[in-house]
């Protein structure tokens, strides 16, 4: 693994499962304040975060489960927190104001992290292979008695049903890249009384059970397949979603190669049908967060 190849680490050694565990001084005496949102995905990789850097001998805050986009990112600019997961679709859009993301994940995450950079000091570390985009699912009777549905039938079931109702968080409507996408994309403006507002993880359940016929979901997110859910087939409107961790560079620079290597280590370990186990191993199976990370990181050799 990169870290364990990468850096000289005092105690470095064999764990017995044929991995290098870290362990060492590589950020001994640091300080570093980790947040995350308040989703199950962003809070698993704050808690890898956490760890990860615990283990590489920083001295660490955690602050997982901050709260919204907004919130952390309000933080990390005021320098309350150095780190959280952040998304390079929102980057753009949200915190750098821009339109028309490129939808190849490489050359988005590029000009993110270099405008954000020289606008905010805000570093991007490393990059995921995954992409959580936003998305819809519709409930599984539903779907099945209308044979499916893409974004455009899911608008025109929605025209023809005024009581039909989106269940979403309380941000997606009126995010760049939320709900204003499918609207674009569909002709079809949905109105208040089709929307109904719910904390995210009700979303699936009361989609699940029929109390909304669709929901906003997180293409990763483990609900969609163990409940019954059906996801929306997207032609490629919304927004990609490749993760980072954000860190102020003032504390990024002290340590770059340390930091560099396990956000590598982390990254390179998940591939989409990952999350989405690590998530479901949460969200389904009810397992502590800190366990899934703990347990990952055990995996890939950073524990």
């Amino acid at each position: 693994m990169a870290l364990a190849l990468g850096l000289t680490l005092a105690g470095c050694g064999d764990d017995g499962g044929g991995e290098a565990s870290p362990g060492g001084d590589a950020l001994s005496g640091v300080s570093v304040t980790v947040g995350s949102k308040d989703f199950t995905e962003n809070q698993i990789l704050g808690e890898m975060y956490v760890q990860a850097l615990e283990a590489a001998g920083a001295n660490v805050t955690n602050q997982v489960d901050l709260g919204g986009t907004n919130v952390n990112r309000q933080a990390l600019e005021a320098g309350e927190i150095d780190t959280y997961p952040e998304y390079n679709g929102t980057g753009w859009t949200v915190h750098l104001g821009n339109d028309d993301p490129s939808d190849d994940p490489t050359e988005l995450f590029e000009v993110t992290s270099e405008a954000d950079l020289e606008q905010n000091d805000i570093k991007w570390v490393g990059t995921s292979q995954f992409n959580n985009t936003y998305g819809f699912a519709a409930n599984g009777d539903l779907a099945e008695e209308e044979g499916g549905f893409d974004f455009d039938s899911m608008a025109a079931y929605l025209k023809a049903n005024p009581d039909a109702t989106v269940c979403m968080e309380s941000e997606f409507p009126n995010r760049p890249d939320g709900l204003v996408l499918f609207e674009d994309a569909t002709g079809y403006e949905l109105p208040r009384g089709q929307q109904q507002i719910l904390e995210t993880g009700l979303i699936y359940t009361e989609t699940s059970d029929g109390a909304c016929d669709f929901g906003e979901v997180f293409t990763t997110d483990g609900r969609i397949t163990a409940l019954n859910l059906d996801l929306v087939e997207d032609p490629g409107v919304m927004i990609i979603y490749n993760a980072s961790f954000t860190m102020r560079n003032e504390v990024y620079e002290e340590n770059p190669e340390a930091f560099d290597q396990i956000a590598e280590t982390i990254w390179d370990n998940i591939s989409q049908e990952k999350m989405a186990e690590l998530n479901a191993q949460v969200d389904v199976e009810g397992m502590p967060r800190e366990r899934v990370a703990e347990q990952f990181l055990e995996d890939v050799g950073l524990l």
